[in-house]
């Protein structure tokens, strides 16, 4: 892939953006880029084993390989993979999925650990990353001791829209329905069956709309 396909790849990647032409040049020779059709697999632990992966198109959800649970979303100009370079044993234990068609660029852990020494900006970059990743999880603990399974339901629609939907000429906030309920249900600590009522129960009351393919609310 050429390096300047692969620059414009990065270019809309905050976590790059103070590094420089010149510098982001010099990553783009040691990346490699693919394109992933929706519902594939990216082995993190085989063929993708020990990368740090950069969301350029698409979304993908992250599973633990154990449980099967989704852990969170992310969604394009995004990083994830991350856990390689603070905690092999757990990296391993993730697999994600492409929720829609999408393009990344990865890069071996070891290189991505050298590029950090080098460039401050990244190393701040990444472990800001990691502390989002934490901060959600300590949400959802603490949603799970004081709010009952229709609120996290809810409020996670809520987010989803505001973090993956996009404002349209009717004044809605639209957003492709890319997880199932069982998902949600897993992101909140509830059952499908639940979430399936919620949502309906939502949808009746006008809060929101969806179908197979989007879900919308009111601004």
């Amino acid at each position: 892939m050429k390096v300047i396909t692969k620059y414009w790849f990065l270019e809309g990647f905050n976590l790059f953006k103070k590094l420089g032409i010149l510098n982001m040049m010099k990553i783009c020779e040691i990346l490699e880029m693919d394109n992933i059709e929706k519902g594939k697999r990216i082995e993190l632990k085989d063929e993708y084993k020990d990368s740090v992966f950069f969301l350029k198109r698409g979304s993908v959800k992250i599973v633990d390989s154990n449980s099967g649970t989704v852990k969170y979303i992310v969604k394009r100009g995004n990083v994830f993979g991350e856990l390689a370079l603070y905690d092999e044993e757990a990296a391993i234990e993730e697999v994600a999925y492409a929720l829609e068609n999408c393009v990344i660029c990865y890069i071996e852990s070891k290189q991505m650990e050298s590029l950090i020494e080098k460039h401050k900006s990244l190393k701040n970059g990444l472990l800001k990353v990691y502390g989002l990743r934490i901060q959600k999880l300590e949400r959802r603990l603490n949603d799970l001791l004081f709010k009952d399974s229709a609120t996290r339901i809810k409020e996670f629609v809520s987010d989803y829209l505001e973090d993956f939907g996009e404002d349209d000429k009717t004044g809605k906030i639209i957003a492709k329905n890319l997880l199932s309920h069982k998902d949600i249900a897993n992101l909140t600590n509830t059952s499908r069956q639940t979430v399936s009522n919620v949502m309906s129960n939502m949808r009746k009351e006008g809060v929101i709309d969806y179908n197979v393919e989007f879900i919308s609310k009111n601004k």
